[in-house]
């Protein structure tokens, strides 16, 4: 086996674990970089309109790719198990049949897009004076669902393997051709929110060519051939068990994003413009506890399936006290220092006020999801996707959005106050992990399929 691939099941926990999370961080973000620089580059170059309309789109794009996300985890998770039990031939059916699970995704998901983008933007209240770019940049990001899906897959499959370089190399080639098309499209050609997307489409076509040429040279730990790409109703069956609780999750928690952006956007181009760049700062933000999500899963799964639960739960304690580290150092950034962040992406005053005002209460966010995603990698790692479903869903919508749209009607209106809906959500989702931890100790450790 190459050095890449990693074998979780046996040795030390928390060295191999940070040099595997830390190739996941560097591509994640490689990856923000791309709708981050599409923000720079328009705010620098074009209008607030513009700055709305790419910060709308790739709000709902977003939320597409955390859906798709969620279905491809679920490879991760199978792919893992199997690893750890030794049953490479499974995993070669495994692959195949994701393959065609995922290319019937893609074309349901595009088809809808396209023939629906101007109701999503009229849903998403995008400013009147940013409507069109919107809907532009929701069309053209649609088209490449296909190609956004195929990197989800593959990158699934090598985060299966213990792989979490390979990637890196793709998307870091992606990026540098992102920025360039965006410079091209966008500073060049002027073309706003539209180029802003086709250059990111590109981007990701690019990363997924590169992807493939990689995967086909590598030894992989399983065997698997053009025979193995088929329909195989058992497997789909178990990937849809696996992975529609977490791609529910994440579409539902999403939506809830996009309320409370559809929210934002009805108080005035400003507002709508502010929380669009602090969204981007806050994906940048995210990325830390993101990666160790990822890495978690897959680490959780080998084990699972060579029966090391011991191994599991150690891990988990190491990488949030790593992760609580990375926290306090952002907290401090973005709570004390948000106009340096904000200003990044704007040159209009307004707009970087508007957006570091937002920043604040993601800056609170940053405590408490160091513990939060580590807890979601490990309960997706053990196949308990129904309990992160739901306690996701608790948080979106017994939390987040009331508590965005009661902050909302208060006078005067503060971006700070709306904010505060997401460190109230994930307070009370790290609340139930830690009840689901007491179960999972007790009734179900050793009845894990």
């Amino acid at each position: 086996m190459k050095k890449q691939e990693r074998n979780f099941t046996e040795g030390r926990i928390l060295v191999p674990l940070l040099s595997f999370g830390f190739p996941i961080l560097l591509a994640l973000v490689l990856q923000s970089l791309y709708g981050a620089v599409d923000l720079l580059i328009v705010g620098q170059f074009g209008q607030a309109a513009d700055i709305s309309g790419v910060s709308t789109g790739a709000q709902i794009m977003m939320t597409l790719n955390g859906l798709i996300a969620g279905f491809a985890m679920s490879t991760t998770v199978i792919l893992g198990q199997q690893i750890g039990e030794r049953k490479g031939k499974e995993a070669g059916h495994t692959i195949g049949a994701g393959i065609v699970f995922f290319l019937i995704v893609a074309v349901i998901m595009t088809v809808l897009v396209l023939v629906f983008s101007v109701q999503i933007a009229r849903i998403m209240q995008a400013p009147a004076e940013a409507f069109g770019q919107t809907v532009s940049y929701i069309r053209i990001c649609g088209g490449g669902l296909l190609v956004i899906i195929a990197y989800n897959l593959i990158g699934s499959i090598f985060r299966g393997i213990g792989d979490s370089q390979t990637p890196l190399i793709a998307v870091a080639i992606a990026c540098v051709v992102n920025i360039l098309g965006d410079l091209l499209l966008v500073a060049v050609l002027h073309m706003g929110a539209a180029g802003a997307a086709i250059a990111t489409v590109a981007a990701q076509a690019i990363s997924v060519v590169l992807s493939f040429f990689f995967i086909r040279r590598k030894k992989l730990p399983f065997q698997f051939s053009r025979r193995d790409i088929a329909y195989d109703g058992r497997i789909t069956r178990r990937m849809l068990r696996l992975g529609t609780p977490i791609a529910l999750q994440d579409l539902l928690v999403g939506i809830s994003f996009l309320v409370i952006m559809a929210i934002v956007n009805s108080l005035g181009l400003t507002a709508s413009a502010g929380v669009g760049v602090a969204e981007k700062v806050c994906g940048f933000i995210m990325l830390v506890p993101s990666a160790f999500m990822q890495a978690m899963t897959a680490f959780t799964a080998q084990n699972v399936g060579a029966r090391r639960y011991d191994r599991a739960e150690k891990a988990l304690r190491y990488v949030i006290l790593v992760s609580v580290g990375f926290g306090f150092v952002m907290f401090y950034i973005s709570f004390f220092h948000g106009t340096l962040l904000t200003g990044v992406f704007s040159h209009e005053e307004s707009v970087v006020l508007a957006g570091a005002d937002y920043l604040k209460a993601y800056a609170i966010d940053c405590l408490l999801t160091a513990f939060l995603f580590c807890f979601i990698g490990y309960y997706n790692g053990l196949g308990l996707t129904q309990f992160v479903m739901l306690q996701g869903i608790i948080g979106a919508f017994g939390v987040r959005i009331p508590v965005s749209f009661l902050m909302s009607r208060m006078t005067p209106v503060s971006l700070f106050h709306i904010g505060l809906a997401t460190p109230a959500s994930s307070l009370v989702q790290i609340l139930l992990c830690f009840g689901c931890m007491v179960y999972v100790r007790k009734k179900i450790m050793n009845h894990i399929e």
